[in-house]
Parts: C-alpha cells; structure tokens; sequence
C-alpha cells in the first residue's frame, strides 16, 4: 500500500469517526477567526472561545483593533497566556490589514503571510475555514500525528504542510486537518495514546508506542 493510498483509507475513516469535525474557534467573520488564532498559540479553544465572546463585541473590525489601548487589550485577554505578545500582534495585524487592504482580511496565503505574527498556519486557519480555499492546517495536533501515522519524516510544520498535500487531494485538505485535530484530542495522545479505541490503528506505524 502506497502512502497516498494509506492516507486515503485514514482520511476515510476519520471522516465516518468525526463527521462533525470543524473549527472549534468561534467566528462570524475573517477577523474574528484571524484575531482568535493569534489568541489560540497555547492556549485552549475554549479558553479563547470565553474571552472572544465579550472581545469581540468590543472590537468589530480591524480599525478599531488597529487604535486599541495595549494595556486595555492585555488586560481583556490576559487569561490566555503570552497575553502582551497577542496584544502586540493583534494590533499590529489589524493596523496592516487597515492601511494596506481597506480594512479586509486579504484572501491569498501570500498576503496573509505578510502581516504581522501571520504565518502559514495561522492563514491556513482563515482560508480554509472562512474563505473556502484549500489549506492545511498544521497546528500541534496535526504536526504530531502527522509523523506518529508515518505520513511525513519532518519536524517543520511548513514541510509537514507540503508533505500532506502530496498525499491528499486539496478539495480534503481542510477537513482532514480538522479529523486529525479531533483524533489528536480524543484518541492519539501525545503521552500515551489510546491505541485501543482507535479506528486507524490498523495503518499506524507507531502502533507499538
């Protein structure tokens, strides 16, 4: 069996396991997905999820993120950790997105890689959840299984990325990322993963771990 074809059968599988499989950062818009992502770096979802619910009422489009008040920022999301970074790439973001696009969250992986504390992940996020595009999406979940499942040897997210789209067809990209991101949370864990109630353990190579 080709690594294409093993892909295939776990991508499959996963789908059957979590059909509901999706963002779980909640949004009503680009900003709002790209402010929560930035928010999300070691930090739980739903931390981010509880801190955004009052944030984003606050805070409704880029200009105004952009002329926000550091220390008013740091204190509303203190609670998700590194919280005067995200404060400091949060502005700085929407500063970008105001004067250099018009206020609008640009749409290509080559813009959004442009902005600041921006990087591949962090676009992936927004285009395929909110833009429609095919993204992989390699967050800590991703990154671990991506190697434990023998789909790539690499340790850099950005390589991990390249070596997932060989193997999957783009129009998936997106839902595996969120499959794989399910399994690492429910199932696959980074300690000791549960082998025994794990639907693709047939295809792990790291089933003896």
């Amino acid at each position: 069996m080709t690594d294409r074809e093993r892909a295939a059968r776990i991508n499959r599988t996963l789908a059957r396991c979590y059909p509901d499989a999706r963002c779980l950062l909640n949004h009503s818009n680009a900003l709002e997905l790209l402010v929560a992502t930035i928010l999300a770096a070691q930090c739980t979802d739903k931390k981010v999820n509880e801190v955004t619910a009052d944030l984003f009422k606050r805070y409704r489009s880029a200009e105004e993120f952009a002329s926000a008040s550091l220390a008013e920022l740091e204190k509303q999301i203190r609670s998700t950790g590194f919280y005067r970074q995200k404060a400091k790439s949060v502005v700085a973001t929407c500063r970008a997105i105001a004067e250099q696009f018009g206020g609008r969250v640009p749409e290509t992986i080559e813009q959004l890689t442009l902005l600041p504390g921006v990087g591949r992940k962090t676009a992936n996020v927004v285009l395929g959840n909110v833009f429609g595009k095919p993204a992989i999406i390699v967050d800590t979940h991703v990154r671990r299984l991506a190697v434990r499942l023998g789909l790539s040897k690499e340790d850099d997210p950005d390589k991990i990325e390249m070596d997932l789209q060989e193997l999957l067809p783009p129009k998936e990209w997106t839902l595996f990322s969120h499959r794989i991101g399910f399994l690492g949370r429910e199932v696959c864990f980074a300690r000791k993963p549960a082998h025994d109630r794990c639907d693709i353990a047939l295809w792990c190579p790291s089933i003896n771990l």
